[in-house]
């Protein structure tokens, strides 16, 4: 075998492991970015979890921990929570409708954000129309449940939920459900006078997607829950109840789902973050394996190749 053939054979060699080594570094940065994608989603998830809250949860009888939270944030004025949905988290009231866009009830930066009542809003629910705005998420949480209510066997399903305020429970019975435009005239606060909240009410009844017979006038207080809906350019899903001095039991706890991570989680007490790295780490051993592999066979190519042209040689 000539000297510029071997030469040849040793820069191809050469590029070949070059490759493999870019290949290698190429898959597992990619496994890795994936892995701190799914570790940073399952955090803002997590943070948006109302099992989280579910200590502080208060009652007439005990609002011990409620007063607990409350210390933690001044901001928080209640309670709001949609009979057997996932929707059971604590209220805030900020001085501006953007502070708890991105912040939780601690003050940290959180995508998930909060659920507040609308800072025109009486923090009493004396007004006529008090708007609660919350994110729509996936998995159940905030806000997301929300969206459900879009199908009218799930309206029908789940007429009552719960505000706590004022040390006392009201109960809300909801009765429309609407998609509107983010600046629909139905975000401003009502004034004092009985045309301009009977034609608020009247612009509910006309426009809404689904209703419940309930006899709702000018002298009731209303409640709206308002998220982000798709089905729309900055489209808003919206529910409306009315606040009542009856108090509606839940039929079941609530549905605080989780994704696979955080059902792990539950049954076997390691954390999410554990699940997810040993995930990513069998990956790349199965990468590496299936690597070390291919060279092997390629070396056993090359052995045979280098024994063929020996024999030719001969």
């Amino acid at each position: 075998m000539s000297p510029l053939v071997k030469v040849l054979k040793f820069v191809v060699r050469l590029a070949d492991g070059a490759v493999n080594l870019a290949a290698l570094v190429l898959i597992l940065s990619a496994m890795l970015l994936s892995g701190y994608s799914l570790w940073d989603a399952n955090q803002v998830y997590l943070a948006a979890d109302a099992a989280s809250y579910e200590a502080y949860v208060p009652t007439e009888e005990d609002t011990r921990s409620y007063e607990e939270l409350r210390a933690i944030n001044p901001e928080v004025i209640g309670w709001i929570r949609v009979n057997d949905t996932s929707i059971n988290y604590p209220l805030l009231q900020a001085q501006d409708n953007e502070k708890y866009v991105n912040m939780d009830l601690e003050g940290n930066f959180s995508l998930s954000g909060a659920i507040f009542l609308n800072c025109m809003n009486a923090p009493d629910f004396s007004d006529f129309n008090s708007i609660i705005y919350g994110h729509h998420m996936e998995k159940n949480k905030m806000f997301g449940d929300i969206g459900l209510f879009s199908e009218e066997k799930y309206f029908d399903a789940h007429p009552y939920g719960n505000l706590f305020f004022g040390g006392k429970d009201h109960g809300v019975e909801f009765f429309a459900f609407l998609t509107v435009d983010a600046y629909d005239d139905l975000f401003w606060v009502c004034g004092e006078g009985t045309k301009e909240r009977q034609a608020y009410l009247d612009d509910i009844l006309e426009r809404a997607l689904y209703l419940r017979k309930l006899e709702v006038t000018t002298k009731d207080r209303l409640v709206l829950l308002s998220t982000c809906t798709t089905s729309m350019t900055n489209g808003r899903n919206i529910l409306v109840g009315r606040l009542t001095g009856e108090v509606y039991p839940e039929k079941e706890e609530p549905l605080n789902f989780g994704n696979g991570v955080d059902r792990l989680e539950e049954v076997s007490g390691i954390p999410g973050w554990a699940w997810i790295l040993a995930a990513i780490l069998l990956v790349m051993i199965l990468t590496v394996l299936v690597l070390k592999l291919r060279q092997r066979r390629k070396k056993k190519k090359k052995r045979r190749r280098e024994k063929e042209d020996e024999s030719k040689d001969r």
